[in-house]
């Protein structure tokens, strides 16, 4: 065992320790990060226009601050851009991670020295909670490569604006740059495609023994080294032994992967974003992230199904239930206050309190009234690889609500196989039932004959990867959206249909 191995094992203990202490008293440590942080901001500008000095509790929060999206909180960030200081925080952002709109263009979400050291924080701890569970340590005498955004940074507003992962980059510990791979330069590049071919290069003949990006690009990495090498990634990384990721639910490419790898491998799921680290996978037999109730976040939660509700209730830690969709609501030490995320999340364990990402507020289908999420999709396709000889590459899911030849509607699943099943009725049959048992509401719109079961539309090898490209969402932060209530991003891959 190497000193650096021994050293991590011991960190690992100390940190999980910590860990434990706030995940054993959940209410206790929100509530000490809800005063904290109506302590920090009374007298910003957006504190003194919601009477900071008015919230004692919960109650008084709901009623003076509102739900907010990007859209609603611009005002405040354009005031920061502007040059003003003390707007949504006492101090100005330190960054402002660039992110895809669907309205105004891109979001500039503020990072600050605060929220910045909880993300790296939480990136660490998974690690090294990880490390003690299993014992293994080894791997971090290894290579790591961290599928990223060019660290290039730009600016606005006197405030340094880029990628989160390109800012990550910035906040890789000394004790890892000398393991850390690619280079520099090559993380700089930005056409997508050339950084992953110059990411092989590099990388092809290292001792791998970590490897994390969102899986959709990994995949893209592991297909490109595969075809240079004529190797196994297993093979050609001998000590290759852990995967980190997130953005997207791994299960789908589960299969995948393991046959670019040639071997199963540990991983280790993460929940980032622009705008705060919100839990990582802390149990290796366990399902579900731990949701990090001590790292400068305050959360509320609604319940999904009545989120478009006036009044819906929104509910602290304490008032949660297992197994129900909420969207999630959060107020930062970044100065987002009760911001809207966007990600619905289902708690599945209470001690501690694990969740799982069950797909976006604005991604659904419920053309009918089916109210379809991303998480019975990805189960559905994943029961459907697990029963056949499919291999399943990327896949997205539309309602045909206007079909020809007057037939009923249905859900149409466009997918990119790796390998088409042998018997794709079979796995067309599986997927229906698994979403007839997952959502009783589908069910009774097929029972009704108002939709009749799904249908496949194949997509050409590289299809997906098309079509990111016509949008120009090519890279290494961009995923394919599971599902649409529309068309749109059907007609995209029109081109791309076999």
């Amino acid at each position: 065992m190497s000193l650096k191995s021994f050293a991590a094992k011991l960190f690992a203990k100390n940190i999980v320790g910590k860990t434990a202490k706030w995940a054993n008293n959940p209410v206790q440590a929100q509530q000490k990060t809800f005063k904290h942080l109506i302590s920090i901001a009374k007298q910003t500008q957006f504190g003194k226009d919601h009477d900071f000095d008015g919230i004692k509790t919960h109650a008084d929060f709901v009623e003076k601050v509102p739900i907010r999206d990007y859209e609603e909180l611009k005002g405040y960030v354009e005031q920061i851009i502007e040059g003003n200081s003390n707007v949504l925080w006492p101090e100005r952002p330190i960054y402002f991670a660039k992110t895809s709109g669907t309205t105004s263009g891109a979001k500039y979400i503020p990072i600050t020295k605060e929220s910045i050291k909880h993300q790296v924080e939480a990136s660490r701890n998974a690690i090294l909670t990880y490390i003690h569970e299993t014992g293994k340590a080894d791997f971090v005498d290894g290579k790591m490569i961290f599928l990223q955004g060019s660290p290039v940074l730009d600016e606005k507003g006197g405030i340094k604006l880029g990628r989160l992962s390109g800012i990550s980059a910035h906040y890789v510990p000394n004790y890892l740059q000398k393991n850390r791979l690619p280079s520099w330069e090559t993380n700089c590049i930005e056409d997508w495609e050339t950084k992953v071919e110059k990411i092989v290069e590099e990388t092809k003949n290292e001792d791998m023994t970590v490897i994390a990006g969102i899986p959709s690009w990994v995949q893209m990495y592991f297909e490109r080294l595969n075809a240079t090498s004529g190797k196994k990634v297993g093979e050609l990384f001998r000590n290759f032994q852990l995967f980190i990721y997130g953005g997207v639910n791994y299960e789908p490419y589960r299969a995948k992967f393991e046959n670019l790898i040639g071997r199963k491998v540990d991983s280790i799921e993460l929940f980032p974003a622009s705008e705060g680290f919100f839990a990582y996978q802390d149990c290796q037999k366990e399902e579900g992230m731990l949701l990090l109730l001590d790292s400068g976040i305050f959360y509320e939660f609604i319940k999904a199904d009545e989120f478009f509700n006036e009044n819906a209730k929104r509910l602290t830690i304490a008032e949660v239930e297992l197994n129900v969709d909420y969207v999630m609501i959060i107020s930062t030490d970044a100065g987002l206050w009760a911001y809207n995320l966007g990600d619905t999340i289902r708690f599945i364990s209470s001690k501690p309190y694990r969740v799982i990402v069950s797909g976006r507020i604005k991604h659904f289908i419920s053309a009918f009234g089916e109210h379809v999420i991303a998480k019975e999709v990805e189960e559905a396709i994943k029961i459907g690889i697990e029963h056949t000889d499919a291999l399943v590459n990327e896949f997205t899911v539309a309602p045909q609500t206007s079909p020809e030849n007057g037939e009923l509607p249905y859900h149409e699943w466009f997918i990119e196989f790796e390998r088409i099943p042998s018997d794709l009725s079979k796995f067309s049959c599986l997927i229906e039932e698994s979403m007839q048992k997952q959502n009783s509401y589908y069910l009774d719109l097929l029972e009704g004959n108002i939709l009749q079961p799904l249908k496949i539309t194949c997509i050409k090898p590289g299809g997906f990867q098309g079509y990111m490209r016509t949008i120009g969402r090519l890279g290494g932060q961009n995923k394919v959206q599971r599902l649409s209530n529309d068309r749109k991003v059907a007609e995209g891959l029109t081109t791309f249909q076999i």
